[in-house]
């Protein structure tokens, strides 16, 4: 069945470049520097004529190899995991093997925070997300866990990726944009969560809150890096995952059992 556009360029369903296109210039290109200046400068940075004058052609020469910006930005979502066919998950279970990926997916978004500013009205079904989605299925080999709830699994552990990913890209690059106004930082950047919370928190209205606030238990609020919080938010969620994969490996009691 005929493909939206970008997805048919992607998949190779629909020739590249069927428009004469310049010598020098390559859908390759454009994307590579697309990806320059969304690194640099953002999502927001991103236009056709913005590319074209990174690669020193017209916008015009861009549009015979890439026929929107809607379409660029699937061809830059779809680099942004180049490698994911050969990728090689480490680990002597699944647990090791399924943590490396979803590391492996936070490390990319840190490396290109604009994807976490990319419009997600549905899963990304480009070539090189499709091998990352495969490798994380396949981690699960040898679990008894059924396909669907890997796959559901797996949509968990890219939703909590991508949450904790934009807070922290969001949180730089409101302080980076308040030092190049020459303003002060945002005064809540300052502070950690723990000590806005002793701040703001009673003990009448909130006792559960009040009381983790002022907890000194390990693992309360005393805080960690946003790295180490990440890493702890993946250890519950594997955690649970674990909790699925042993009820499904119990068998079913039968009658009069």
């Amino acid at each position: 069945m005929p493909l939206p556009p970008g997805l048919d360029l992607l998949w190779g369903r629909r020739e590249r470049g069927k428009r004469g296109p310049r010598p020098g210039l390559s859908t390759d290109a454009i994307v590579e520097a697309a990806m320059r200046v969304a690194d640099a400068e953002g999502l927001e940075g991103v236009s056709m004529a913005r590319v074209a004058a990174e690669l020193g052609f017209t916008t015009m020469s861009l549009y015979r190899h890439v026929s929107s910006k809607d379409e660029l930005l699937q061809l830059m979502w779809n680099a942004s995991a180049i490698g994911a066919e050969s990728l090689v998950l480490e680990g002597d279970n699944w647990r090791d093997k399924i943590q490396m990926w979803a590391v492996i997916q936070r490390d990319m978004l840190d490396q290109h925070p604009w994807v976490t500013q990319m419009p997600m009205a549905a899963p990304p079904l480009a070539p090189n997300s499709m091998h990352f989605v495969e490798r994380g299925l396949a981690a699960f080999d040898g679990t008894g866990l059924p396909l669907a709830e890997r796959m559901r699994v797996i949509g968990l552990l890219s939703s909590f990726t991508l949450s904790e990913a934009r807070m922290a890209n969001d949180a730089a690059r409101a302080a980076a944009k308040a030092a190049e106004a020459g303003q002060a930082p945002d005064p809540t950047l300052a502070f950690s969560y723990e000590a806005l919370l002793r701040e703001l928190i009673d003990e009448k209205t909130f006792p559960h809150l009040y009381q983790l606030a002022w907890s000194k238990e390990p693992g309360s609020l005393e805080f960690q890096d946003e790295r180490a919080e990440f890493l702890a938010g993946l250890d519950i969620i594997l955690g649970g995952v674990q909790v699925l994969i042993d009820r499904g490996a119990q068998p079913e009691a039968g009658p009069g059992t």
